[in-house]
């Protein structure tokens, strides 16, 4: 998350930054969400596939199959005609229906306003068709653990605050009372350490040990550095893309096969909705089988028209090769900022479907200079790490009046996590040399480890000033026009006179929950103004009823 704050006088200037004075906030807060009755579950909600886990009563993180039996869930949406919505589709029924009623990779759309899509005219947000995905997953859960009352939902280290709170309606709107947004790389961390039989044991030397979590899913990207013991988990480092995934390796082939089928044919595939997501099915089904074979052949029909392709892995790898060096970038970004020698770099986990890909240990190899780890299940381990994350809320919420044996229980009530900002928190300032243009100076950088609170200094720049206005932003970029605005507020009814230069204090803390509360003060006349920034959700009551309601209309399969 980031923050940005802008000050406003009644000429639209901002004050110059003077001086700054930063210190580390200590503590943490007391849990304070409420638990409810039912089962507890951990969600990965992904782009292309999502599941859900609980706790059994030995302790042990288990994915709970869904209505056929299989224990990840396509995240694609059918929107029927009828009112019947299918989540999960086969390909064989969702090549016959009208591609525009299918909805693939919602997850990238999360938190984007000007995204829907009209279904019986309505218009269905990103929030309502991942909510959709949500409602099968835990109404299938339900079928066979009986009610499920709260759940902690993954998202991207990566994902801003916008995203995260669309990502919590989903689930509200799902009729799931979310205890909790974490971070994919985090859960899987920790699913990581109980694998190892190594989490929540304070019987255990509290070695500290350090690996990096390379997350390459269907649609996002992330790379973390986490240093741990067995009761205490702290992120160092992280980055990533919410907008590069296996989704982007599988499009690289339709474009092969469709130019080569134009080349020849002189006829575009890509041009007819229907044959392209043919064209797409073939072309995942390829990626997947390259990942155990050095050649595949696909073959593609339009028009009358049959023409057969065959793809090596040397020739997919080299067509996707800007892609991998992304994440090759990425990586070695991630390493640099967290300080950490590779020599000391205990392990390299792979997390997400798309880290089957040969070329993914390859390039990890290179950089990391040891083999990485193939202990966990790349597409079970986020959902795994949610659930022991969710057992370790309620443990904590509930005093240990759990599900699951005591012996766990005081297991999971003794480990502690500290997360970083993945967006960097800042301020909008007038530039000094050209005092027409707004540029962000950043106040606490990205992977700084919460809580966190600073205090800097800052003066009008104009005489007679009336009021400051603050903005709450986030983002990294110089260009505050680049950045999300998150909230704002106003210190009215400056002194008459107030001369140019006046010093203007800024307070802000970000804490452990994702609160983030800022303060702005003139100090000639100790004139103040706050906010406080809560990820509770960004649709209110009102709004949340009404999706929940709509949702209840339509029978999801």
């Amino acid at each position: 998350m980031a923050m940005l704050i802008e000050f406003f006088n009644q000429s639209n200037e901002s004050p110059d930054l003077k001086h700054s004075t930063p210190h580390l906030c200590c503590g943490n807060e007391e849990l304070s969400m409420k638990i409810l009755e039912g089962n507890t579950v951990g969600i990965d909600l992904g782009t292309t596939y999502s599941a859900i886990s609980k706790l059994d009563e030995e302790g042990n993180p288990t994915l709970i199959p869904n209505a056929d039996d299989r224990i990840i869930t396509p995240s694609v949406v059918l929107l029927g005609d009828d009112g019947h919505v299918l989540v999960g589709p086969s390909f064989e029924r969702i090549s016959i229906e009208d591609p525009t009623h299918i909805v693939e990779a919602i997850k990238r759309q999360m938190g984007n306003p000007e995204f829907y899509v009209v279904y019986q005219n309505k218009k269905l947000t990103s929030e309502f068709i991942s909510a959709l995905i949500l409602k099968k997953l835990k109404q299938d859960a339900e079928a066979r653990i009986g009610p499920i009352g709260n759940a902690v939902i993954t998202v991207p280290y990566y994902f801003n605050d916008v995203r995260r709170k669309a990502t919590q309606d989903a689930g509200r709107i799902a009729g799931l009372n979310v205890i909790d947004i974490i971070n994919e790389p985090t859960a899987a961390t920790l699913s990581y350490a109980w694998n190892k039989g190594e989490l929540g044991r304070a019987d255990l030397v509290q070695k500290e040990k350090s690996i990096l979590v390379y997350d390459l899913g269907g649609g996002t990207f992330d790379v973390t550095v986490v240093s741990y013991t067995p009761t205490h988990f702290r992120v160092l480092a992280t980055d990533g893309d919410v907008m590069l995934g296996g989704l982007d390796w599988s499009q690289r082939i339709v474009d092969h096969i469709a130019e080569q089928f134009r080349r020849k044919f002189g006829d575009d595939p890509r041009e007819d909705p229907e044959t392209l997501r043919i064209f797409s099915q073939e072309a995942e089904d390829a990626k997947r089988q390259l990942s155990k074979k050095t050649q595949v052949p696909i073959n593609v029909y339009y028009k009358g028209k049959t023409l057969t392709v065959s793809l090596s892995r040397a020739d997919f790898e080299r067509m996707t090769s800007d892609l991998m060096q992304r994440t090759k970038d990425t990586t070695e970004l991630v390493l640099q900022q967290a300080g950490i020698r590779l020599e000391d770099l205990d392990d390299v986990i792979l997390v997400g479907g798309s880290t089957y890909m040969p070329v993914v240990e390859h390039m990890l190899r290179e950089v990391c200079k040891r083999e990485p780890s193939r202990e966990l299940q790349p597409e079970e381990a986020v959902s795994q790490g949610a659930a022991i994350h969710a057992a370790i809320l309620e443990a904590k919420a509930t005093g240990g009046q759990g599900q699951i044996a005591q012996a766990v229980i005081k297991r999971l009530q003794s480990v502690q996590t500290s997360d970083v900002n993945s967006h960097s928190l800042g301020v909008k300032l007038t530039d000094p040399n050209d005092r027409g243009r707004k540029m962000n100076h950043i106040m606490i950088p990205r992977n700084t480890e919460i809580p966190y609170s600073t205090t800097q200094r800052f003066v009008t720049n104009s005489p007679n000033q009336q009021r400051i206005h603050v903005h709450i932003l986030e983002g990294e970029t110089s260009d505050p026009d680049a950045c999300s605005q998150i909230g704002d507020f106003r210190v009215y009814d400056l002194p008459e006179n107030l001369p140019k230069g006046s010093p203007v204090e800024l307070s802000y803390q970000y804490d452990s929950s994702g609160r983030i509360s800022a303060v702005a003060k003139e100090l000639t006349s100790n004139k103040a103004a706050s906010t406080e920034i809560v990820r509770d959700s960004g649709l209110d009551d009102e709004g949340i009823d009404v999706f929940q309601r709509l949702a209840d209309e339509y029978k999801v399969e």
